[in-house]
């Protein structure tokens, strides 16, 4: 069965960064959009960046400029990296292989003094 895990989350200071990786199983990717969501306790996920199999960007306004993603085909792996972290950031990071509804458990990134 598919597998996403997402690992690299923790407590960082703001302005501080952190890279986020997803390793995938159970389905190669490589024809896919690739996307990373968060999610706050109480509210909706939310679409944080996505790339295509091409290599096309797409971020959410609230990260322009701040997270970058990657992806490694013959790994199966995407990444986030994030820089410039806010305490608005803090939330559950989670990877997806558009459009497939699975989900793994996230990754927690807070961002705190």
């Amino acid at each position: 069965q598919v597998h996403l895990a997402e690992s690299g989350g923790g407590l960082v200071q703001p302005g501080g960064s952190l890279r986020l990786s997803c390793a995938a199983s159970g389905i190669i990717f490589t024809i896919n959009t690739m996307a990373w969501y968060r999610q706050v306790p109480g509210k909706e996920r939310e679409l944080v960046a996505d790339m295509t199999s091409g290599g096309s960007t797409n971020y959410a306004d609230s990260v322009k400029g701040r997270f970058a993603i990657s992806r490694d085909n013959a790994k199966n792996m995407v990444y986030l990296q994030m820089n410039s972290l806010k305490p608005e950031d803090t939330a559950v990071y989670y990877c997806r292989v558009q459009y497939f509804n699975y989900w793994g458990q996230g990754t927690q990134v807070t961002v705190s003094s």
